[in-house]
């Protein structure tokens, strides 16, 4: 079916008043849209009304060649269902926001000494989890605080199991030593206590319980405990004046503020717990032009909170439709969920901060993008190529042939595009052959390219001299792209950022652009986070090359007693430190095969 022979008016007398999901195609059948919907019929009819909607929505009913539509139990239903199929899909008309699930929390593990450490990922039962935390600096900065008034350790197992003498936090002040015995396992576990309750944002109960136990030593005449107290105490009413904002309450909430300055959308996720301002993060969505800002606001909460913890409390400077969401929040997170507008006092000035830091971020990135517009119009008059948009780049890195990696990195639309970058691990070449690796790499990319598969660069950058741009050459002209912009970066003869030397096919001399040319700035933005991406590839699968082969030079270790070893000690340099007693509790591992282990790898 096409567009032209869908008729949305019978479609639409179809339809019930129920509440359900809809998803619009085009005439490949791809999903152009999924919306939701309270009452069916009356919300996929609007899209067909001639007059108040949007350009970007008009250009997305001109392409509709079908409608399918899914009917659920509730609205609440019908939201989940339509957060999950635009995961899945990413249609090109739904508003998307890049997909976090890994935010920081801080653990203190179930050990008989817990470990005070920065995590990222799914949390486990047995150990107390603490967070989400916006981002990583907010959670490193609060273990931190809580090292310099509590001094839990933070070192691995491993390390806390082969201690013989104290270690230098030890020294700085930063941890009790436990390892060696210095600290009792009562009085380490009242750090831990305290270091709990201070996290769940309990500062009172824990001055408390502090000024309590330094009476109680004071009157026992243990006067080094006491002192110890005392200091903790100090220490603690430092970090309340200096670091943090402090609610009243031991309130856990979210402030999500959707802005929009000049057109451009902005959320700013602030996060509150147990009283704390913890930091926030900000979130520019995709495909957003010409959406309002509550539209937006509803997509974020719909894809940031199905897929991670929901506090008691959202605070939103907008109004939506909360009872939805919080039917559906209360209902995946165990606890009842509130979403809250129209709030007064020390919440209203939440708010306002919110609202105030998701507007500094877009005068931010607009200044940024002032700047990106400079460089790439001077490189479209550099390489006389008004139309230039999207750049791709090309590295190899490798150890004297080992592990060779191949990156790509894409600029597109004025920025660096993460989710589009990819790596090539490179087989079947013989060790240090950049050009072999290189000619690999774009028959890769290209490959698909010439099947009709993503997205056409206008310019491609080799990282390497004549020899590198030569394969780039012969390969695009194999595949037929000729019509596509090489060039090569070569590096100049002192090797010094600047002085690159950019080496054209048509042209027989290089071009050598001025050091402070905006345009040559480009080029090395994107040619440095190839180098990046391909640096920090290789050395994922050369320490991963070389971990395995390690254990797989020794008889009778096969996959299965290689994986019990690497997840018992974390790591080969975990099994290198164990000692044969400790290799014997691993399950598979004779004593005779411990011996031989150990042997082998000292």
């Amino acid at each position: 079916m096409n567009s032209a022979d869908f008729d949305p008016k019978a479609f639409v007398a179809s339809l019930p008043l129920l509440p359900g999901v809809y998803r619009m195609l085009d005439a490949a059948g791809k999903v152009l849209y999924v919306g939701k919907a309270a009452q069916l019929k009356k919300r996929v009819s609007s899209y067909f009304q001639k007059t108040n909607i949007s350009p970007r929505i008009r250009l997305m009913v001109s392409h509709i060649a079908n409608i399918e539509v899914t009917v659920t139990g509730t609205e609440a239903e019908a939201l989940l269902l339509e957060n999950n199929l635009i995961k899945s899909l990413k249609p090109r008309y739904n508003i998307l926001f890049r997909d976090d699930k890994t935010y920081p929390y801080i653990v203190l593990t179930g050990e008989t000494f817990p470990r005070l450490a920065y995590y990222r990922g799914t949390t486990a039962k047995q150990h107390q989890n603490f967070g989400p935390y916006p981002n990583a600096s907010a959670a490193k900065e609060s273990i931190d605080l809580l090292q310099k008034i509590f001094r839990l350790r933070t070192c691995e197992d491993n390390v806390f199991r082969n201690r013989a003498r104290p270690c230098l936090l030890h020294q700085i002040q930063r941890c009790t030593a436990p390892c060696v015995g210095m600290i009792s396992e009562q009085d380490y576990a009242t750090d831990v206590r305290n270091a709990a309750l201070l996290l769940q944002g309990k500062q009172d109960e824990v001055e408390q319980h502090l000024r309590t136990d330094m009476e109680q030593a004071a009157a026992a005449q243990h006067y080094e405990h006491a002192a110890a107290l005392r200091d903790q105490l100090h220490n603690l009413h430092t970090v309340q004046q200096k670091q943090f904002m402090e609610s009243g309450r031991a309130t856990d909430a979210d402030i999500v503020a959707a802005v929009e300055l000049d057109g451009v959308l902005c959320v700013n996720l602030s996060m509150v717990r147990g009283g704390r301002h913890l930091g926030d993060k900000h979130f520019f969505p995709q495909n957003a032009d010409g959406q309002s800002v509550s539209e937006v606001l509803e997509a974020f909460l719909a894809q940031h909170y199905l897929s991670s913890n929901v506090p008691s409390l959202i605070l939103t400077n907008i109004e939506v439709a909360s009872e939805a969401f919080e039917q559906l929040f209360s209902q995946q997170s165990g606890h009842k969920v509130q979403i809250r507008h129209n709030v007064t006092g020390e919440r209203r000035q939440w708010l306002d901060m919110a609202v105030n830091n998701a507007l500094l971020a877009l005068r931010q990135q607009a200044g940024m993008q002032a700047g990106q517009v400079l460089r790439l119009e001077a490189l479209r008059a550099a390489l006389s190529q008004p139309q230039l948009s999207r750049i791709e780049c090309f590295d190899i890195s490798h150890t004297m042939g080992e592990a060779t990696v191949a990156s790509c990195v894409v600029y597109d639309n004025l920025a660096i595009r993460p989710s589009e970058y990819r790596r090539y691990n490179i087989k079947g070449i013989t060790g240090g052959d950049d050009y072999a690796a290189m000619r690999q790499a774009l028959s890769r990319r290209y490959l698909k390219l010439q099947a009709g598969e993503g997205k056409r660069p206008d310019l491609i950058l080799i990282d390497g001299g004549a020899g590198q741009l030569g394969v780039a050459i012969e390969v695009m002209t194999e595949l037929g792209l000729t019509d596509i912009q090489l060039m090569g970066v070569a590096k100049g003869a002192e090797r010094k950022p600047g002085m690159e030397q950019l080496l054209l096919p048509q042209q027989e001399k290089p071009l050598q652009l001025p050091p402070d040319s905006p345009a040559l700035h480009l080029i090395q933005q994107v040619r440095d986070e190839a180098h990046r991406f391909a640096i920090s590839g290789h050395r994922a699968q050369r320490g991963k090359a070389r971990t395995t082969s390690s254990l797989e030079e020794i008889s009778g270790i096969g996959d299965k007693r290689r994986r019990n070893l690497l997840s018992r000690f974390g790591g080969l340099k975990g099994v290198q430190q164990a000692s044969v007693a400790e290799l014997q509790q691993v399950e598979g591992i004779s004593p005779a095969l411990a011996e031989k282990i150990y042997q082998q790898l000292h």
